[in-house]
């Protein structure tokens, strides 16, 4: 089991004994540019098996009819859409920004990627091992809200703008939350590195010592990615398709990678703040339990956007600021009070 656990980390290993010094910059440049191709297939690989799974998923839910002609069960399906994608003419509108047209989807792509850069997917599987790693995450995915906003304005059209005005609001408000709900675990274990925080969840995960920190974080993560009940920047039903509704082909595909990126990150992030990461029972390698505790957090991301009904936008900004802050405020007074006490206990017991 120590193979299959350390696989990754020892074909890295043996790489980097192709150079004669394995931490020079050839190698450090090399496995850079290995991991960052990894990652960009991950993204890519997520973002068309993800389209199908959660038609399906859909189809079990919600009694819809799914794919069902391409392939087994139409399981191919995924393979015609991305055909079908990068086949369609690439058109923009008159009097568009083109400058900035062009370059939100590629700059929202950019930001799940380095956002994928912290994210430990096992042990010693991290592209970067920054000791701010959870501060870096927020940090650059914060960065997104500016790619819809630049979508928008750059659209010359009225419903995109308003897509994109209604990116920067919903975006901006449930980071808070977001953020205040990860302090929790940040005060427990007194790190930023997400390695480190995942080693203090041997024994324990922390979703059984911050389960309103875990709530907090899977609903304001949802609004962050823009998924139901929280999609009020492509509000189909009032402004098309927000800051989307002019794009067509691969750019407009390029936003929906970064959205199933955004989701599989967001997902990363909950299992490693508070579902263990890579800890499990001995019989699967680390790795593969971090991607199923991934694939877990998906499924109820899943099951919730097709469970309840989109919410009115005046009801999700009171919801971000009259009860998720609150709350999430209440989770960090709560957490400093329990450390405390804690430290109190600890001498007299230990006496």
């Amino acid at each position: 089991m120590d193979a299959l656990n350390n696989v990754f980390v020892n074909i890295a290993a043996a790489i980097r004994g192709l150079f004669m010094d394995s931490h020079s910059i050839g190698a450090d440049l090399t496995i850079n540019i290995i991991v960052f191709i990894i990652l960009f297939l991950i993204m890519v690989v997520a973002a068309l098996f993800l389209s199908l799974v959660e038609r399906k998923f859909a189809h079990w839910v919600s009694q819809r009819s799914g794919p069902n002609r391409l392939g087994p069960h139409g399981w191919f399906q995924f393979i015609a859409d991305a055909v079908k994608m990068l086949g369609k003419e690439d058109i923009y509108p008159a009097n568009v920004d083109k400058f900035l047209f062009k370059m939100a989807p590629m700059m929202l792509v950019g930001v799940t990627l380095m956002a994928f850069g912290v994210i430990p997917f096992g042990k010693g599987m991290v592209a970067i091992n920054l000791d701010l790693g959870i501060f870096y995450f927020l940090a650059i995915s914060s960065i997104s809200t500016l790619a819809l906003l630049m979508a928008g304005w750059a659209s010359n059209n009225k419903f995109s703008l308003l897509g994109g005005l209604r990116a920067v609001a919903q975006m901006i408000s449930y980071e808070i939350p977001l953020l205040f709900s990860l302090l929790g675990v940040v005060m427990i274990t007194q790190t930023f590195n997400l390695s480190s925080i995942i080693e203090a969840q041997k024994t324990i995960p922390f979703i059984f010592l911050q389960p309103l920190a875990f709530l907090i974080y899977l609903i304001a993560g949802i609004a962050e990615t823009n998924r139901a009940p929280f999609d009020q920047v492509q509000g189909e039903q009032e402004i098309v398709a927000g800051p989307f509704t002019e794009y067509s082909g691969l750019r407009w595909g390029l936003f929906m990678l970064a959205e199933y990126g955004n989701v599989v990150a967001t997902s990363a992030i909950a299992v490693s703040m508070f579902l263990g990461g890579w800890y499990g029972p001995g019989f699967l390698p680390g790795w593969l339990w971090f991607i199923l505790k991934i694939w877990l957090v998906i499924f109820l991301m899943m099951w919730v956007r097709w469970t309840f009904v989109r919410m009115r936008v005046d009801h999700l900004m009171h919801f971000a600021w009259k009860i998720l802050l609150p709350l999430s405020l209440a989770n960090i007074f709560l957490t400093g009070l329990g450390i405390y006490i804690y430290q109190l206990l600890i001498p007299r017991i230990g006496g």
